[in-house]
């Protein structure tokens, strides 16, 4: 199989929404995000997108960080990779220091090693939100390790 010759597109946020609806495998679209970044192919078709935004967790929240907070491919071969280092580059020229994400246990991290990112931290597994009283469902992550990577 031929792997397409990708290149970056900008992606509105509807769009990218729906294109994480679509193909992400276990977690819905964020609710809000600073910028989006697509990878298309030769015919314009888009193939993978990252959705950048505000850090999840407060204490990393400092106005200099920024989270890749989902991507979502189609299956096509080094599109997250292209996306990690174009929203790494992105983030800098809009005067960001700091680029993180998270992958979950099971998930290779190959595409992040790709673009040059760095394993940081082993986060464990949370029990959950859900508290008698104040309720919450579950997002698909409680209970997983999960591990924090930082752009180079």
């Amino acid at each position: 199989m031929n792997t397409p010759r990708l290149h970056l597109v900008p992606v509105r946020s509807r769009e990218a929404k729906y294109f994480v609806r679509t193909w992400h495998r276990h977690h819905p679209a964020p609710a809000g995000q600073i910028f989006a970044v697509g990878a298309a192919d030769e015919e314009g078709t888009l193939r993978a997108v990252a959705i950048v935004g505000r850090p999840v967790a407060r204490h990393l929240d400092d106005g200099m960080t920024l989270e890749v907070t989902r991507t979502a491919s189609d299956g096509t071969r080094n599109a997250n990779s292209l996306l990690y280092g174009a929203s790494w580059r992105a983030a800098k020229a809009l005067g960001y220091r700091r680029l993180i994400t998270y992958t979950q246990e099971g998930e290779s991290g190959a595409s992040l090693r790709g673009a040059g990112w760095r394993l940081l931290a082993e986060r464990s597994p949370r029990p959950g939100w859900h508290t008698a009283s104040r309720p919450r469902a579950d997002h698909g992550n409680d209970h997983t390790l999960r591990f924090l990577w930082q752009a180079p």
